[in-house]
């Protein structure tokens, strides 16, 4: 039977990959929306948000975008996103208009000056859903986009963390600080832990009442409150006794200019522990990588050891990058 809290509440459950790309449900309710939706509202100085969305209402990015417009009388326009990426781009609404990308969208309007303009009217461009590069960052600084670089969750209802735009265009690069409905820190082991109203009430079928999640992300929180995600805990690779942190090394892999995308994970190695790998979309062209070009803003110990062209790159609807899939290419 359900639970006291269940039959007051209600519930909803959001879909969440997991560690290891393993399918589970995140339990929410009107409750942790609400203030998820009052914290960002409050945050940004919005009393009414007007969204254009390109993510699929299944994702929480999605599902959040809508539900903003909803409980603050809002214009929500639902938009497909192969649609905007040929030039058909939906009228903005008022002056509040929001909009949510993943890097790799972003990076392919940057490319196209009438993009770059619509862009421009937007109050803010919410972008996450994985690691911005520095090269992408300074370019949207430079075409003085409204970015807010952001840190959140399916199982936070999205955004916890947030950096304003005015922060962004002026130089920094954090994922910014927590919304008043949340509390962040980072324990002593390093991971992320969010404490607060959005919380979700737990995996189903389970039921969580404590509003607590301690994440596998690895963080660090600097001296303006700001919260700077290192990677997960279970991505970071140990190579000959040293630590290596994945986004680190796929900042500097795309800083060289040599990948259009860029993945590096580490593989088990008798000899290292482990070793690090890059894996990037297969060129059409047959022009060898520049190793030393490519290697050269790395430490010795962080330098992949092999290098692995992808003829289908394993990339969802969110943008994402199916990391469990590219895994499995070296296990086989």
């Amino acid at each position: 039977g359900l639970a006291p809290e269940e039959i007051e509440r209600g519930w909803l459950m959001i879909p969440s990959g997991g560690t290891g790309g393993r399918l589970k449900f995140a339990r929410h309710d009107g409750a942790t929306v609400a203030a998820a939706v009052a914290g960002f509202a409050e945050y940004f100085g919005l009393s009414r948000v007007h969204a254009v969305n390109v993510l699929p209402l299944n994702h929480v990015s999605g599902l959040m975008a809508w539900m903003r417009c909803i409980l603050t009388a809002g214009t929500f326009n639902a938009w497909d996103w192969t649609r905007l990426q040929a030039g058909e781009r939906p009228v903005i609404t008022g002056d509040a208009g929001v909009i949510s990308l993943v890097p790799t969208q972003l990076e392919r309007l940057l490319r196209e000056p009438a993009a770059v303009d619509w862009l421009r009217r937007f109050a803010v461009i919410f972008l996450g859903g994985g690691p911005v590069w520095p090269d992408l960052a300074d370019r949207a600084a430079a075409a003085r986009l409204p970015i807010a670089l952001s840190y959140g969750m399916t199982e936070t209802a999205a955004l916890v963390t947030a950096l304003r735009p005015a922060q962004f265009l002026a130089g920094s690069r954090s994922s910014g600080c927590a919304l008043p409905h949340v509390g962040v820190a980072v324990g002593s082991d390093e991971r992320v832990r969010i404490e607060g109203e959005s919380v979700f009430r737990g995996y189903w079928p389970g039921w969580n009442v404590e509003p607590t999640f301690v994440t596998e992300d690895l963080g660090r929180i600097d001296e303006r409150g700001e919260l700077h995600v290192l990677g997960r805990r279970d991505a970071m690779i140990i190579t000959g006794g040293k630590k290596v942190f994945p986004v680190e090394v796929e900042a500097a892999l795309r800083a060289s200019g040599e990948f259009d995308d860029v993945v590096v994970l580490g593989v088990p190695d008798q000899e290292w522990g482990e070793i690090v790998v890059a894996f990037y979309p297969q060129r059409l062209n047959s022009r060898a990588l520049n190793l030393e070009r490519v290697d050269g803003g790395l430490a010795s110990f962080q330098r992949p050891k092999r290098y692995i062209a992808v003829s289908d790159w394993p990339r969802n609807a969110q943008g994402k990058v199916n990391r469990a899939a590219l895994r499995a290419m070296v296990r086989d």
